[in-house]
Parts: structure tokens; C-alpha cells; sequence
């Protein structure tokens, strides 16, 4: 009976730590003579790549290697020839596409279909984790943030919801608290800071740091100059948002609960032994 080991025998692990497998050990693996009858399968994979709206480069790296072998002289000499480093999703999609008739390829069909879903179960929680990092932060800063207006005369309710507005229109685009929920999908009951990804609460954490300790820092008077110092934060977060190609808050996607997230966490950490 063939073993799942063999493909992790041909697994390769960059400087980063991450794991990737070379095209032209793939090839034999999967029992193709040559690896030109190998090609259209990867051509294939590369669509369904597309299709999924992932990053095709990003899956599948060009790369020239020469094969090293010894002459009669013992120097190391051998053409050079393209290959292709492969990431995990990559190989799941090169073996879907591959001839399912042969057991090697259902073999790695399986393989690559568990560990692509034990690497989404990973990166979740890794997501869930920051979120659930960054929103803690997020609730502790916005406490520190309103003492700050309230030293600046930012007392009434009223006033604290307007001052808290300008960062809505400042950093998304002039859209404020009502027309961000529209334009995430969100009810009007549900807090857009629960249903930020960690990218976005990121921003809003460096924002909400930012005007407090500018508060503090030029001892800010008066509600009206408390809302200019809070716009000119957010001024310059999304100008360096825009300098780093990033997506602006207002396109980034709503994500599902924090709570989702939290529930996510407790169910998926290993539970330490006391």
C-alpha cells in the first residue's frame, strides 16, 4: 500500500517556515513519465486558482535550478532547468486535476485535501486570536481615549458622539457610523468594531492611540479643536495607508462576531494539563 509519507519525503521549508514542494519531484511522484505531460495539469490547477480569486503567483513560483551532476574531473556541471516551488493549495490543485486513475494521485488527493484544511483551521485561528487581541485593546484604548476628551471638554454625550463621528468620516472615506453599516452589510444593532478583521481594528487601535496621547501631548482645549486633532489623525493614518498600497477601511470586508471568534478560540486551543 502506497504511504501518504512519500509526499511529506519530497516536502521542502523555506527561511520562513513555510512549506513548499518542487514541480519536477511532484511529477515523478505522481508517476508521469515526463514532465512535460505534466504541464497541462498545472495549467489547469492555475485556472481553478483564478477561479478561486487567489494570488496565482503567490501558489505557483517560477524558478531556475541547475541539475547538479559530477564529470570524469569531479566538477560539478548540469543544464539549467525551469521548475516551479509549489505551496500546499497549489499541489491540492494540481492533484484535483491530475489522472485520477492512478492511486498515488486519489492518495494525494486526500493527503493534500487534509492538510490544506488542517493550514485554513491554523490561519483562522491565528486570525481569531489577533482580533481577539487588537478588540481588548481596542475597548481598553477607547476608555483611554474618552478620559483624554474629557480633560479636553468633551463632556456631553452628544459631543463625545460627534467627536467619535469624525473618525468615521476621516479614515472612511466621509462615510459615518449609519452609512459604514450599509456598506458592510451590517443591522444597525451590531458594533462595526466586533465585526472588524485584524487589519482594520489594527488601524482603528493606531488611530485611537494616536489622538489620545496627541490630547495629552499639546494639552487640547475645547471640542472643536479636540474633533480638528482627532481628524488630523486620521488624516494621516489613511495617507499611510495610502502609501502602503493597503485597502482602505471601508472596502475591507465585515467579518463574522467576535464572539464567533472567541468561541472559535476556546474550541480549537489544546487545553493545558494542570
Amino acid at each position: 500500500m502506497i504511504s501518504e509519507n512519500l509526499f511529506e519525503n519530497i516536502k521542502h521549508t523555506n527561511e520562513y517556515g513555510n512549506d513548499y514542494w518542487k514541480a519536477r519531484e511532484l511529477y515523478k511522484l505522481l508517476e508521469y513519465t515526463e514532465y512535460n505531460k505534466f504541464i497541462p495539469a498545472i495549467k489547469r490547477a492555475k485556472t481553478s486558482c483564478e477561479t478561486a480569486w487567489q494570488s496565482v503567483e503567490e501558489h505557483f513560483a517560477h524558478v531556475s535550478e541547475p541539475q547538479k551532476s559530477r564529470n570524469q574531473y569531479g566538477e560539478i556541471q548540469g543544464q539549467v532547468l525551469d521548475d516551479m516551488y509549489l505551496s500546499r493549495y497549489a499541489c491540492y490543485l494540481i492533484v484535483q486535476n491530475a489522472d485520477p486513475r492512478k492511486e498515488i494521485v486519489a492518495l494525494g488527493q486526500t493527503y493534500f485535501a487534509i492538510q490544506t484544511h488542517k493550514q485554513e483551521l491554523s490561519e483562522q485561528l491565528i486570525e481569531d486570536q489577533k482580533r481577539k487581541h487588537l478588540r481588548d485593546e481596542m475597548k481598553k484604548h477607547n476608555a483611554d481615549l474618552a478620559e483624554a476628551a474629557r480633560w479636553a471638554w468633551v463632556v456631553q454625550p452628544v459631543e463625545y458622539a460627534v467627536f467619535q463621528n469624525f473618525w468615521y468620516m476621516w479614515l472612511y472615506a466621509w462615510l459615518d457610523n449609519k452609512w459604514i453599516h450599509a456598506k458592510k452589510g451590517l443591522k444597525k444593532s451590531q458594533k462595526i468594531l466586533d465585526h472588524m478583521g485584524s487589519e482594520e481594528l489594527a488601524a482603528n487601535l493606531f488611530r485611537a492611540t494616536q489622538a489620545e496621547a496627541k490630547l495629552k501631548r499639546e494639552n487640547i482645549q475645547w471640542k472643536d479643536n479636540a474633533n480638528k486633532a482627532h481628524c488630523e489623525v486620521w488624516k494621516e493614518v489613511r495617507e499611510t495607508i495610502t502609501k502602503l498600497w493597503g485597502t482602505m477601511p471601508e472596502d475591507l470586508p465585515a467579518t463574522d462576531s467576535i464572539k464567533q471568534a472567541e468561541k472559535r478560540i476556546t474550541k480549537n486551543t489544546p487545553k493545558q494539563l494542570n
